[in-house]
């Protein structure tokens, strides 16, 4: 799919003319960057947004421009708890949505967490691997019901998928050295992956599900680099023969989110992997040069991830 929006388009060119009133959508990780802008973009065209934060106080605090957006442009916007590193969280925060009753039109799994130190979830999960791909995992799958026939699922995943496939032998890193950007790249590729899955499970109904690649983008994401992390990623960047690691504004990188949520065509995105609002090619080597490797949207590796995620969550689907 090729079209008018590229890697330079912002949210709000993406979405100009698109009117959302009556349209509900879930967005977690509100908190900052581009949860926040993604939010107060489809507020802003009349959207009834909801969106998911671990630290409610924090994400008060910074959707402010949020809410004066959608009272300026018909739409509202509420916050629930929800901490995707905490199985009973997600629970608690899925039982809420659920006894409230209200569908979603649109729902953006955009909360994550990116070379961490090692570490685990409440539950027991390695970090990156437990927040990012497993608290998500089982929020969408237990509110499924509530997506509205029709209705389109974004999750967001990372070039950095590149880095590495998962590993279900060892998603924990228990036998395995532990490398973040390794255990990043396992969790974005789980990201697709699952997008690919919920796709093929959820198209019966309309529903769709696409993964997407933000971009480089300066944010709060990147609050648990260090100098080491940095380095190393820029030596990936150097080895691959990429060039130089381009950076988008937040709004530039919030703009995938909203263009395969709210104007992209569902059968030509479902199941696939988008970046710089198209669909994305098979990738080079490289893991900044754009593209989405094989193993991410393999049918059979979807699968088998699946199976593993409901092992390990404790619930089926």
């Amino acid at each position: 799919m090729t079209g008018q929006f590229g890697a330079k388009s912002t949210t709000d060119e993406v979405l100009d003319g698109i009117a959302l009133g009556g349209k509900r959508a879930l967005i977690t990780g509100v908190s900052a960057g581009l949860g926040v802008e993604t939010a107060r973009a489809l507020a802003a065209r009349g959207a009834a947004v909801v969106g998911a934060a671990r630290d409610l106080a924090k994400a008060e605090e910074a959707t402010g421009g949020v809410r004066a957006a959608a009272a300026a442009g018909g739409g509202t916007f509420t916050l629930v708890e929800l901490d995707l590193a905490s199985l009973a969280s997600v629970r608690a925060c899925s039982d809420r949505l659920q006894a409230d009753g209200r569908p979603f039109d649109i729902v953006i799994a955009n909360a994550g967490v990116m070379a961490t130190p090692f570490g685990h979830t409440q539950d027991g999960f390695e970090t990156q691997f437990g927040t990012n791909h497993l608290g998500h995992f089982l929020l969408i799958n237990r509110i499924a019901p509530l997506i509205a026939d029709g209705g389109r699922v974004v999750i967001l995943s990372s070039g950095g998928h590149q880095i590495s496939d998962v590993d279900l032998a060892d998603p924990h890193f228990a036998s395995t050295p532990y490398d973040p950007w390794v255990a990043y790249g396992r969790a974005k590729t789980a990201n697709a992956l699952f997008a690919v899955g919920l796709d093929k499970r959820l198209r019966q109904r309309g529903i769709r599900a696409c993964s997407v690649m933000p971009g480089a983008i300066h944010t709060d994401l990147g609050r648990y680099m260090t100098p080491e992390t940095v380095a190393a990623l820029l030596e990936s960047v150097k080895t691959s023969g990429s060039g130089k690691l381009e950076y988008k504004t937040v709004p530039q990188g919030a703009a995938t989110s909203v263009w395969a949520a709210a104007v992209a065509d569902g059968d030509a995105v479902g199941g696939r992997y988008c970046e710089d609002c198209q669909i994305a090619e098979t990738a080079s080597a490289s893991i900044t040069g754009g593209g989405v490797q094989p193993y991410a949207l393999d049918p059979e590796n979807a699968e088998q991830l699946w199976a593993k995620s409901e092992e390990l969550v404790g619930e089926r689907f």
